[in-house]
């Protein structure tokens, strides 16, 4: 018996994969419908080969093959029943049997491959999972996130980070520093007072010293402090040792670099998503962000308050968008006049700020002279910090002035945030350049190599007869008074004004105030400080050692302090702000004591008396008398890596690269900018069909 083709074809097809011919609809046509949608007037915008809504459905039904199963492929869906399950004639049966069958052979020949793709990928999230689980302080981090705000807890997760890059240091310092002085002999002692043509250095004190004394020698690094392991000038003139104190500067510097810049990659991709439009709606925040895997009650309310904060900072940012938004011409001007008197205003603060460095530099060196000073050590322990005293000083009482400014200036919570780092940044790090500059012109006497105190052996020996432990002492000493300020403040102000609040429930109580966690003072704080102990590293060379020691100690008292003294904060942070902005001001810290050190290393002489290096015209010149030593083979190919023989193919070659890169991300911004206007299509698209649904129901309902 004969069957009808056409009824078999009209008998098995699911609604959803046929179309009926244009004949045999009512009405208008589907595509004429489709037509009119939002996406269908962006078709010309696609490019070519984009054909519209409609289209493809009225050319199969115009050229329709009266053959019952031409290639059958609207038969083939990824249906996991057995073909005799289906409700489908025999031929279409069939069909999907050979389609299983060779997507079967298709799966089994690479399956094995698949396997060990998901065994790889199993094991490198396991290894994620467990070295996630290794960090330090993960769940104290999360905590204070959760009671306090990303922002607070981007400070904490910052102090973690530059333990790690002071541990790193410190290794290098002790492996390359200390370890080949001992190994190769004990060191000698402190030089006498022979006198040479450089003058003479007698670090030591004579006689008798007092336990005050030795107080002072702690606290300002002289004395026994001063021929000591700690400093540049106790390591002798070995030109093993010469080698690797100086390539443990370099060593550790490149890798404190590659994981700032690996942080600093993943706090902007952290930072272009959380500022993109996209992700930033409060739909996101609503639906998306809860994390379904979470345990505990404890956790579950540590994340609805992580949620609750990132909510608080949009809807401030939303209020004084709108609010900007409504200002006249008038109000603008009276905006941006006040914004121009407060920066002449700030300018004048910084001004005065870094002349009173200079001066008080100045002045130290003066003081030091007086006899009435070299008979006190009190007196003399002050003059030895004034430096720091002034710094401190300045670093703070400026910061609070900038924040009472700030909101004058009419911007948004992350913009004055923003201005207040910036500014607060530019106070910390130029005074601390006002300091080296000070000390720079004390050295080489301004710069004039023919000045009678420097033209003898190119720096002024009479003053500075060891110049690199005067410049590493002070460094010490900014550290050191760095710790004390800071455990004075705790002491004596923070933890007596939260007993006050509590006691005094009254009048007193409220005028003491709750205290606040103020994140940019205290990220800007461990910044400066870490740019102090890269800027000594070279002269000081246990400073890391030190650093590290001090910053495992910050973390135990402030997690004290922000436990037991502190409220959240009323002006909220933005943790993406911290993921971008702290590692640009790290490594802006970094780029200060590079140009410092390596200054120090090319251009200015080194101390006669004391140190690895005494005796050479500049630091620099061991680095070619070590390589004169070395076998021909390797000097040839160290001389090829410094010709333009090299250099001019590698700077070709790193060109290319990057413009590859940056073709490549350009590629992907527009395939990403396509895909958002492609979401604001399709969901146009669902808007408008639903309103053309409202109003079909409504007409026949009117019928």
């Amino acid at each position: 018996m004969e069957e009808n083709p056409a009824w078999y074809s009209e008998a098995w097809v699911p609604p959803a994969g046929w179309t009926a011919p244009l004949g045999a609809r009512g009405g208008r046509a589907l595509s004429s419908v489709l037509n009119e949608l939002p996406s269908a007037a962006t078709l010309r915008y696609r490019g070519p080969g984009v054909l519209p809504w409609g289209a493809l459905e009225e050319e199969n039904d115009g050229g329709r093959n009266p053959q019952p199963f031409p290639e059958v492929t609207p038969l083939q869906p990824q249906d996991p029943h057995p073909s005799r399950e289906l409700p489908w004639p025999m031929q279409a049966r069939r069909t999907h049997r050979k389609g299983q069958a060779k997507d079967q052979a298709a799966y089994t020949s690479g399956s094995r491959a698949a396997h060990w793709a998901r065994l790889l990928s199993r094991s490198k999230e396991k290894m994620k999972e467990g070295m996630q689980n290794l960090q330090p302080w993960a769940w104290t981090l999360k905590k204070i996130g959760g009671q306090f705000g990303g922002g607070t807890a981007s400070y904490f997760s910052l102090l973690r980070f530059l333990v790690l890059l002071n541990v790193v240091a410190s290794v290098f310092e002790v492996c390359m520093k200390l370890l080949p002085t001992w190994l190769e002999g004990a060191p000698p002692g402190p030089p006498g007072h022979t006198a040479s043509s450089c003058g003479s250095y007698s670090p030591h004190t004579q006689g008798l010293v007092t336990f005050p004394t030795q107080i002072f020698n702690l606290l300002s690094g002289e004395g026994y402090l001063e021929w000591s392991p700690l400093f540049y000038g106790f390591y002798p003139p070995r030109p093993t040792l010469a080698l690797t104190y100086l390539c443990s500067v370099f060593a550790s510097g490149l890798i404190c670099l590659l994981l700032i810049l690996r942080r600093s990659v993943s706090g902007l991709r952290q930072t272009l998503l959380a500022e993109s439009e996209a992700l930033t709606s409060y739909s996101h925040r609503v639906f998306s962000a809860w994390d379904f895997g979470l345990c505990g009650d404890e956790n579950v309310r540590l994340r609805q308050r992580n949620i609750r904060y990132e909510l608080q900072v949009e809807l401030e940012e939303a209020a004084v968008r709108c609010q900007a938004a409504g200002r006249t011409l008038g109000q603008w001007v009276k905006v941006w006049s006040v914004r121009l008197l407060l920066n002449l205003l700030v300018l004048a603060l910084l001004g005065a700020a870094f002349y009173g460095v200079y001066w008080a530099t100045g002045a130290a060196a003066e003081l030091k002279e007086t006899s009435l000073v070299q008979q006190t050590p009190l007196l003399k322990l002050v003059v030895d910090y004034l430096p720091s005293i002034f710094i401190s000083g300045v670093n703070f009482i400026l910061p609070p002035v900038f924040k009472l400014m700030a909101p004058l200036e009419g911007y948004t919570q992350s913009h004055q945030i923003i201005l207040i780092l910036l500014r607060t940044v530019t106070l910390r790090f130029a005074s601390l350049l006002f300091l080296l500059i000070s000390l720079w012109n004390q050295i080489t006497c301004g710069g004039n190599s023919e000045a009678e105190a420097c033209q003898t052996c190119g720096y002024n020996y009479k003053e500075l007869p060891c110049w690199e432990t005067k410049l590493g002492q002070e460094m010490y000493k900014l550290l050191l008074f760095d710790l004390l300020t800071g455990l004075a403040v705790m002491l004596l102000i923070q933890f007596p004004r939260k007993i006050l609040c509590g006691l005094c429930p009254g009048a007193l109580g409220r005028l003491a105030g709750t205290q606040e966690f103020q994140v940019p003072d205290e990220v800007l704080g461990l910044l400066y400080a870490q740019t102090v102990v890269w800027v000594g590293s070279f002269f000081c060379p246990l400073l890391p050692l030190l650093n590290t020691a001090k910053f495992l100690l910050l973390f135990c008292l402030k997690k004290l302090t922000l436990f037991s003294t502190c409220s959240p904060a009323s002006r909220t942070f933005r943790a993406s702000t911290a993921n971008l902005f702290f590692p640009l001001v790290l490594l802006l810290g970094l780029a200060i004591s590079a140009v410092t050190v390596l200054y120090s290393i090319f251009l200015i002489p080194p101390s006669k008396l004391c140190g690895p290096f005494r005796g050479k015209s500049s630091i620099w010149v061991h680095i070619p008398e070590s390589i004169e030593n070395l076998p021909q083979t390797a000097q040839n190919f160290l001389f090829f890596l410094g010709s333009q023989a090299f250099a001019v193919p590698f700077l070709l070659l790193s060109s290319i690269l990057m413009t590859c890169t940056v073709a490549l991300a350009n590629s992907y911004g527009r395939l990403i900018s396509e895909f958002k206007r492609q979401i604001e299509r399709e969901a146009q698209n669902k808007v408008f069909l639903a309103q053309r649904a409202v109003a079909l129901s409504s007409a026949n309902g009117a019928l």
